[in-house]
């Protein structure tokens, strides 16, 4: 199972930026041509990603569009044998994907969900579109709408999406930006806070995020060796059972532990 943990924005017009972000170590690079591009560059920014996009690349190479009515830009990046999805921010109805979808053949959608209305259409988006292989939070721009402060205030709205992105059959969500590049141990307890909430992987906005981020997902030794537990007493009988140290193991926990396992192989050194 190949699973991403690490996400790394990038600004679209600012290509050398780019190619560092490439060359980081993340998991998957997110070209920005939204928020981190000013309106008068935004042209620019399209066409310099068509450029690098135009040749395979190392890994996946995500680009976030300005909105889902953006036929432009969606028409100009489709078939580019770079592009691996699209991220489509101000996304508030389960109608806004299908077009996207018309205009973007069998290119993976991943829609960002940033206002109330949106979190009440979270499923609706969600199942919208087989094209649709993942939702997330624009949490700036939710916190704004909804007027709330501090993280606690979005809990939440996280746990909505995270219900209904398994509700719909999609990987679980990745974690939204944490804006302070500086706040390492901040950002380390907000991914373990996150990961508690069924978030899997984070989106970063600097590569000194990314080791962090990274140990913040990572199975503990502990967590690692109960899930081996688990999947051998699966192994050795089926049905429900219950294990020397009193835990209960059924289906649902046998899942589980082989989900930690699988994200264990792919964090191991």
């Amino acid at each position: 199972m190949n699973i991403s943990l690490t996400y790394l924005y990038a600004p679209g017009d600012r290509p050398e930026v780019v190619r560092k972000a490439i060359d980081s170590g993340a998991d998957v690079v997110i070209v920005d041509l939204e928020d981190a591009v000013a309106p008068d560059r935004k042209k620019y920014a399209l066409a310099a990603t068509v450029e690098l996009l135009t040749d395979p690349q190392p890994l996946p190479v995500h680009v976030r569009i300005n909105s889902p009515r953006s036929p432009e830009e969606i028409e100009t990046l489709t078939g580019l044998p770079g592009l691996a999805a699209l991220r489509v921010p101000k996304v508030t109805h389960g109608t806004d994907i299908p077009p996207v979808a018309a205009l973007a053949p069998g290119v993976p959608l991943y829609p960002l969900l940033e206002s109330a209305l949106a979190i009440e259409h979270a499923y609706a988006i969600a199942s919208a579109h087989p094209a649709v292989r993942g939702i997330g939070i624009g949490e700036a721009d939710l916190r704004a709408d909804l007027g709330v402060r501090g993280g606690a205030g979005l809990d939440w709205p996280r746990t909505r999406i995270v219900v209904a992105a398994r509700a719909a059959g999609l990987a679980p969500p990745v974690q939204s930006v944490f804006p302070d590049i500086r706040d390492l141990d901040g950002l380390y307890a907000s991914c373990t806070h996150g990961r508690a909430l069924g978030f899997v992987g984070r989106a970063a906005i600097h590569p000194r995020q990314l080791p962090v981020i990274e140990r913040a997902f990572r199975p503990t030794p502990e967590e690692i060796a109960a899930a081996v537990e688990v999947v051998r007493a699966a192994a050795r009988a089926e049905g429900a059972q219950a294990l020397p140290d009193g835990r209960f193991v059924d289906a649902a926990i046998v899942a589980t532990a082989e989900r930690v396992l699988s994200l264990a192989r792919r964090v191991a050194p």
